[in-house]
């Protein structure tokens, strides 16, 4: 049997420690799969007083990551400390640095520099592993990288953030207000105190300008994302999305067009009847359209220690069953010198329409003018409807208009010019419809 392969270990939070227990229970067992043993010869987190339930003894602390990177004598560095730049980037730059493996669960890491961190490893001829930083247990990157070689791949697109799906699905199960399902997020540990980086949708922007790159060959580009989170959905807004036969999802959605690439994090309305209507609670799906398979939907557990810490142990058994001297996939899919520019689409029709959710006064006209408004901007409607569970003679109406496909830029200014006629109650919900 070969030598062990040594690796270190920095962050031992949840899914670090989880990471350490899967390790030490199954060390026979991933010795025999992998064809060599695996050894955790140091470890570096901030608290090293805090009782985890570990045990440690004969592994070597250390205080900082960086530390760690630089002067551990190990095959492989872990990085399960987070964060875009930092500590995080100081270590995995000064491990990559020595030509030292590398296994990453940070999604805001790559986003910011992957790119670079990438055509570090390749120079050294070291493995930047993350199949954790996208979707928690679901090996999409896998999938992306190695699996679906060969394939031209056109969409790509998915629930990958399980506090707002957990939010969503609670919001339409149990009829409670968005901030009451928030509350319960935050107590179960689904979400954070300050929950926005999910809610808003910025955890799903990571993830998806990741999956873009490996899915379409183009540099990282997580700054050219539209991006629109779940604060401002309604109960009123999921009950009338399950009258109209659809369910709300927060989407990360990128596909190809003639001029450039697409991507989009929002709200979407999706037929009841899908495939992706069903995944619910905390769990992610995944769903790939390409020319050869057609389309492939993954679907598990998107976050929690045990998942994640699966996610990254598959990266480090993938890099114990290497061997030195046999060329290696490309970090993210082909050479990182070779990918080219982003070059973001032009704004087109959005072929699955657009709900819109107006509160109005009772009034004559009102609907005439909507209509007015909407047709003055080119925009043809599918339908238009009163829509109240509860109606009080006098008091406010709310109207539900679904649309053709239509443009993003059309729909705005029909919003603004409904606007200014001063009927509306409050402000007007705008979510996009996809015909998955």
């Amino acid at each position: 049997m070969a030598d062990s392969l040594r690796i270190g270990i920095a962050g031992l939070g949840t899914v670090g420690s989880s990471l350490v227990r899967i390790l030490q229970q199954r060390s026979k067992e991933l010795a025999i799969t992998c064809g060599r043993a695996i050894e955790i010869i140091a470890v570096s987190a901030r608290d090293r007083s805090r009782d985890r339930g570990l045990d440690l003894a004969g592994i070597t602390w250390f205080d900082t990551p960086e530390d760690m990177a630089k002067k551990a004598e190990i095959d492989v560095f872990v990085e399960l400390v987070g964060g875009a730049s930092g500590a995080a980037e100081k270590a995995v730059r000064a491990a990559l640095a020595r030509g030292i493996h590398v296994v990453t669960a940070n999604k805001a890491l790559l986003a910011k520099h992957g790119v670079e961190l990438a055509v570090m490893a390749e120079e050294k001829g070291a493995l930047l592993n993350f199949e954790a930083a996208v979707a928690g247990g679901i090996p999409i990157i896998k999938a992306l990288r190695e699996s679906l070689t060969g394939n031209h791949v056109s969409r790509i697109y998915g629930i990958m953030n399980g506090t707002c799906n957990y939010i969503l699905t609670k919001m339409e199960k149990e009829g409670l207000s968005f901030e009451a399902c928030l509350k319960e997020a935050q107590r179960l540990g689904y979400a954070e105190a300050d929950p926005a980086f999910d809610i808003e949708g910025n955890d799903t922007a990571h993830k998806l300008a990741i999956l873009t790159t490996l899915a379409f060959g183009s540099k990282i580009s997580a700054d050219d994302i539209y991006l629109e989170g779940i604060s401002n959905i309604t109960i009123e807004d999921i009950q009338a999305a399950s009258d109209l036969g659809y369910r709300i999802k927060l989407l990360g959605v990128a596909h190809v067009t003639e001029s450039g690439i697409e991507q989009r994090v929002h709200p979407t309305m999706v037929p009841l009847d899908s495939v992706i209507a069903q995944v619910d609670g905390v769990t992610n799906a995944v769903a790939v359209e390409s020319d050869i398979l057609g389309e492939l939907l993954m679907v598990g557990p998107g976050a929690g220690g045990n998942a994640t810490a699966s996610a990254v142990l598959g990266d480090i058994a993938d890099i114990a069953k290497s061997r030195p001297g046999v060329q290696q996939v490309p970090v993210l899919g082909r050479p990182a010198k070779s990918l080219s520019e982003y070059r973001r689409a032009k704004m087109k029709s959005h072929e699955g329409g657009y709900f819109i959710r107006l509160t109005v006064k009772d009034k004559a006209g009102v609907f005439a003018s909507i209509a007015t408004r909407m047709a003055e901007n080119n925009i043809s409607l599918e339908s238009i409807v009163q829509h109240s569970r509860v109606h009080t003679e006098g008091g406010p109406q709310t109207i539900i208009l679904v649309t053709h496909a239509t443009m993003e830029d059309a729909i705005r200014k029909a919003v603004k010019a409904i606007k200014s006629e001063k009927y509306l109650v409050n402000e007007p919900q705008v979510i996009r419809i996809e015909r998955t």
